[in-house]
């Protein structure tokens, strides 16, 4: 096999309490110290000890879109890592374990693996003030020997992630010592002869930055001052990066008792004015249901993230899915207006819960973020974010020297474009706000032509909204053999999927749909018509996006490629079901 370079896909695994997460996030950090790009994969049980953790990282020298189903290096913690993920390695693989500790025939494996022994518990307790969970750092050391990668960016990465700890100097030195004790362990036993190896590049500033930390810090330069929430797996990392940012940013972050206390102040915040935010998973989604009709009558602006996992009830509360878009599509009862956005990397998760809070305040309408697992916690390296051109709109609220000069103040006025001046309390204007169908002044009627005007002028915000909802996102020729769709975290996969097919000779381009409601009708139809076959990808069993497509432009899909197995949909996947479908 030809020496690779650059091009790496590795993995730890262990049981929970292993430390496989920082692990994983110092791995990734030094890869980015050496001018390289990562996108990471974290698989996890519903456990707090036990069970099989991963964190997989893939490492190129461009832009990385997604994780990959196959990796070049296993660091196994336990032997149910090697059980696991023995099948899944490339040829020429290595696994890098401790054998005094794991018990490994070398016929349970391809005589093409490498195998390499360190001993890890015996460096740590060689190694004075160490402590067991260390083997991890001492695993990375050895994998960064086998890799023949600059130890430096290692130490680097571990000082960085242990620099807000109690104890940091004397906790970050002890990890950089056993890791440089297992770098020299490879570097003393093993030749130099594995098939990859990774060298530095130009150094860039990136950042590595999870799917939920995007849209916190999305929320946060939005001008969010206040996030109410009860954790809920996979979404409770939002409300982690609050709490750690809650001073520097200037915000509150309340964990509430319930997810139904939680939405009720969020919206109590928006009420008096405070752009407010909660997050939550399906199920805590559920219970929010009440309320969010009654941010639609009441017109409150609010933004709900919903991070999916896979449900119906508890589900798997750790794995990936996408079955959550016609409940949010569809929350609450009776009708009223919402807008429901689909951000499919990092870079959108920031930009769109920004533009987000500008909706939610100009059309004061809840607006769903729905994210997944999946992005919601793999890490990617991004550059900054560009921030020049975002700009806070607060929409028809009231300035207190606007309040001055009002007079005969009608809340829920009936206007041509559905929107009403919204004042908030304090500013000396007298309105009610009632979950009751109200007039323009909020009193309560129960007049019939009055239902009809009301109704009709908050959802007449959506057709004004139209706007200032981007077309969907069209990947590709103009020309395809294979129109794909889809919607969220899918994004990445399915680009890759179309290089995967454009070497076979079959050309496909993607529309990718991140504002899924309201939708440009028109164009999706025109789009979808025109094409010469059209196949939905989704993370649900009943393809509910194709669904939606369906009911809004009458477009049926009659082509699909659906995983719903709590797993990662990967770019293989993909390729191997459209290839399928195109070739009958």
């Amino acid at each position: 096999m030809a020496l690779e370079i650059n091009r790496l896909s590795w993995l730890i695994g262990g049981e929970a309490g292993y430390g496989i997460m920082t692990a994983g996030e110092k791995f990734s950090k030094a890869m980015i110290f050496g001018g390289l790009n990562v996108h990471t994969h974290v698989e996890y049980p519903s456990l707090i000890r036990g069970g099989h953790n991963s964190f997989g990282v893939r490492v190129e020298e461009e832009e990385v879109k997604c994780p990959i189903l196959l990796y070049n290096l296993v660091v196994a913690l336990n032997k149910d890592t090697i059980d696991r993920h023995k099948n899944f390695m490339t040829a020429g693989g290595g696994i890098i374990y401790d054998a005094d500790n794991i018990k490994l025939e070398e016929s349970e494996l391809r005589s093409d693996i490498k195998l390499y022994h360190v001993p890890l518990m015996q460096i740590v307790k060689d190694t004075p003030g160490a402590i067991n969970i260390m083997r991890n750092t001492v695993a990375l050391g050895a994998s960064i020997a086998v890799l023949d990668y600059n130890f430096d960016y290692l130490a680097e990465a571990i000082r960085g992630v242990h620099s807000k700890k109690k104890k940091r100097n004397e906790i970050m030195e002890l990890n950089v010592t056993v890791a440089k004790r297992g770098y020299d362990y490879i570097k003393k036993n093993y030749n130099n002869d594995f098939e990859i190896k990774m060298q530095k590049k130009q150094r860039k500033k990136k950042m590595l930055i999870t799917g939920n930390q995007a849209i916190a810090l999305g929320a946060i330069k939005a001008g969010c001052k206040f996030l109410a929430a009860y954790p809920m797996t996979p979404a409770s990392s939002i409300m982690n990066y609050f709490v750690a940012h809650e001073e520097k940013a200037k915000v509150v972050m309340k964990q509430a008792d319930d997810e139904i206390t939680a939405i009720n102040m969020a919206l109590g915040a928006s009420y008096a004015g405070v752009r407010s935010m909660t997050s939550t998973s399906g199920g805590g989604l559920a219970l929010m249901t009440e309320t969010t009709s009654l941010l639609g009558m009441t017109e409150v602006p609010l933004v709900i993230v919903d991070v999916q996992r896979p449900g119906p009830a508890t589900g798997l509360p750790t794995r990936q899915g996408q079955g959550d878009l016609k409940f949010v599509l569809n929350i609450g009862h009776g009708e009223f207006p919402r807008i429901l956005i689909a951000p499919g990397d990092a870079e959108e998760c920031f930009y769109e819960t920004f533009n987000a809070f500008n909706l939610a305040d100009k059309y004061q309408l809840p607006v769903f973020i729905v994210s997944d697992k999946h992005l919601a916690v793999s890490y990617k390296s991004i550059p900054k974010f560009d921030t020049k051109h975002l700009k806070i709109d607060r929409g028809w609220l009231l300035s207190d020297e606007e309040v001055k000069n009002w007079h005969d103040y009608k809340r829920f006025m009936v206007t041509d474009s559905g929107i009403s001046p919204r004042a908030i309390p304090g500013q000396h204007l007298i309105f009610r706000s009632s979950s009751d169908e109200h007039n323009e002044y909020g009193n309560i009627c129960e007049k019939g032509d009055n239902k009809i005007a009301q109704e009709d002028k908050r959802f007449r915000k959506l057709d004004t909204a139209m706007s200032d909802i981007p077309l969907p996102k069209i990947y590709g020729p103009e020309k395809a053999d294979i129109t794909i769709m889809s919607w969220g975290s899918t994004k990445g996969a399915i680009l890759e999927a179309m290089e995967y097919l454009k070497n076979d000779g079959i050309n496909a381009n993607f529309l990718h749909i991140v504002y899924v409601y309201p939708l440009h009708t028109h164009f999706v139809k025109e789009f979808l018509k025109n094409a010469k076959m059209v196949v939905d990808v989704e993370e649900n069993k009943t393809a509910q996006l194709a669904g939606v497509i369906r009911e809004f432009t009458g477009f049926k899909i009659y082509h699909k490629v659906l995983k719903y197995n709590g797993r990662t949909l990967y770019p293989s996947e993909i390729y191997d079901g459209l290839k399928r479908v195109y070739y009958g």
